[in-house]
């Protein structure tokens, strides 16, 4: 499969590539990241053909989002598709902060807000940093931080902003696929077009494939799933890797080290098997991979059109890395 490979996202009538580039790291997780860098960075993605840029206010209080903006906005924009988030205001003295920023912008800080008028003023306020008139997918960040008004206000909000054109396409942000799987059950028709989910599809954790991922492909919901490395955890094990993990538990650990035994053993690399694991299941329609360098982005390319044998595959069912109920690629 290619970077650059174009599909129809779920219902709607925008297409996305394959692979998307998450810009969290531009907004410094874990590292700072400077803004040469992150231009840099962008515009490799571009080079290797990924269309889909996926942005939050959350994300360096701003930060991603103005580079984006930066790195995009001189671009045709009918040839990309970009994806931001609501439900966390940036504002002065914003106490929800988190320490994953390795260097946020002074005096300002996320603040909860899934209300209606909440999310109005989020989106104006991340037109204003993307420099851009419209958004073509719009995600409720972390639903579960305030599920009773994310799924009620949040959702009308984003529901009218479709119909006026602001937003192409509505989605939710989940890190827990039970979360997502309430949302589309709870929330009033025609409900979101698509979901991200982060860290629940991937090598090491299959849980949306209980109830979320059929409940999407049922209705035509498309998936794009992040975190496929875990955090970073499939992609560098080490103990002093910034993959946030503080601490390892040992079966965790266990199916690392599984992993890594079974990728050796067939000359795979590990985040091929990881970036390409996800399609086996008809709801996703991209793997969205975060980047802080041109480099990193290369190797995700590579990662996704790199071969691998059939063997390997039938291998991870015959080491039990799997459950037989879960879809693969070659299959």
């Amino acid at each position: 499969m290619r970077a650059d490979e174009t599909v129809v996202l779920g219902r709607t009538e925008l297409r996305v590539t394959r692979l998307g580039l998450g810009l969290a790291s531009l907004g410094g997780l874990f590292t700072p990241v400077s803004d040469e860098d992150a231009a840099r960075t962008v515009d490799r993605a571009w080079d290797v053909g990924v269309r889909l840029f996926d942005t939050a206010p959350v994300y360096g209080y701003g930060r991603s989002e103005c580079r984006a903006g930066a790195a995009l906005r001189s671009r045709p924009r009918e040839r990309y598709t970009l994806c931001t988030k609501v439900g966390r205001l940036i504002v002065p003295g914003g106490g929800d902060t988190q320490p994953i920023w390795a260097d946020p912008p002074p005096g300002v800080g996320p603040r909860r807000d899934y209300s209606y008028a909440g999310v109005m003023r989020s989106v104006e306020d991340s037109l204003e940093r993307l420099g851009l008139d419209r958004i073509d997918v719009l995600h409720v960040h972390d639903p579960d931080e305030d599920f009773p008004t994310a799924v009620t206000d949040a959702y009308r909000a984003l529901a009218e902003l479709r119909r006026r054109g602001t937003v192409g396409a509505v989605s939710i942000g989940v890190n827990h696929a039970p979360v997502a799987a309430r949302y589309l059950e709870e929330v009033a028709a025609p409900g979101p077009d698509c979901v991200m989910l982060a860290g629940r599809y991937n090598l090491l954790d299959q849980s949306g494939l209980d109830a979320l991922l059929p409940l999407c492909a049922a209705r035509g919901v498309a998936v794009m799933a992040a975190g496929v490395y875990q955090s970073g955890l499939l992609a560098d094990p080490r103990p002093d890797a910034p993959h946030g993990y503080t601490h390892l538990p040992a079966e965790l650990s266990r199916q690392v080290t599984a992993w890594h035994a079974l990728c050796d053993r067939f000359d795979v690399p590990p985040k091929a098997a990881a970036v390409q694991f996800p399609f086996g299941h008809p709801a996703v329609t991209s793997v969205v991979v975060g980047a802080r360098t041109p480099a990193e982005v290369e190797e995700t390319a590579r990662m996704l059109a790199h071969p691998l044998p059939g063997a390997f595959w039938t291998a991870v069912r015959q080491a039990g890395l799997l459950h037989a109920r879960v879809p693969l690629p070659a299959e």
